[in-house]
């Protein structure tokens, strides 16, 4: 089997140098510095034109995953207007505040989706107490896959439980491992977990200089990191060579 490369991209740039280095699929987001947001409309819009399937990130603040009924609307609106505008699917994610996972209101916004989009379960997953109580219910809830660290910082550092995670799915569903993963780690996480789904965001250091005049008037300086389509491909052969050394 194997294994598919999802890049992390939160600007249409991203989006063009990630297809450019040849990612499989892409989550689109806004705001990767707080670990992602909720892309605007006219990103999906412009997204859905691309021939490679994307998935939007349904995050609409930083902090937490424990919503109120205000963001839980929020999320819903969110994950229609991805469907009307032809995306592949969604990554959501929402948890109780005793750190489990909120069955109803994942319920709802599942219904949302309105049986048209990819679910993912994304990294509010690493925080719940019970991991593996929780994959249950994932598949149970009809998700495809689940974005995990195996609960750590790093997916290198979370090996061993992404491994369990994968022994625990039997194939009724991806783990797709995510944080920290880059070329130079990605083959020995494939051998030591056995997932077949990588997520990253394949940057490299902007080369240009921050504007002084922006950042007098109070603006934000650009990324000082960017998705790459060197580090792209970098990356896909990595996992190239990983699955011929499997395959003898």
């Amino acid at each position: 089997m194997s294994c598919v490369l999802e890049v992390c991209v939160d600007d249409i740039a991203g989006l063009e140098v990630a297809q450019q280095g040849g990612a499989d699929r892409i989550e689109l987001c806004s705001s990767l510095g707080c670990g992602g947001l909720t892309p605007s409309a006219g990103l999906m819009a412009e997204a859905a034109r691309r021939s490679l399937p994307v998935i939007a990130l349904i995050r609409p603040r930083s902090g937490g995953f424990v919503y109120s009924e205000a963001e839980a609307r929020m999320m819903q609106h969110d994950i229609a207007r991805a469907a009307e505008l032809g995306l592949a699917g969604v990554a959501i994610g929402a948890l109780t505040p005793e750190r489990q996972l909120d069955l109803a209101l994942l319920e709802r916004l599942i219904r949302a989706a309105d049986g048209r989009l990819q679910l993912t379960l994304h990294r509010a997953f690493d925080l719940v107490r019970e991991p593996g109580a929780a994959l249950e219910a994932a598949i149970a809830l009809g998700f495809q896959r689940v974005l995990t660290s195996g609960g750590a910082p790093t997916a290198p550092g979370g090996a061993a439980q992404l491994a369990a995670l994968v022994r625990q799915s039997q194939g009724r569903i991806r783990i797709l491992a995510g944080s920290g993963i880059r070329p130079d780690n990605v083959a020995g996480l494939l051998a030591a977990t056995g997932v077949h789904e990588v997520h990253a965001s394949c940057r490299a250091p902007a080369r240009e200089a921050p504007d002084a005049e922006l950042l007098a008037l109070g603006f934000s300086e650009a990324q000082a990191w960017l998705c790459s389509a060197v580090t792209v491909r970098a990356m896909q052969q990595e996992i190239r060579d990983q699955g011929a050394l499997k395959a003898h």
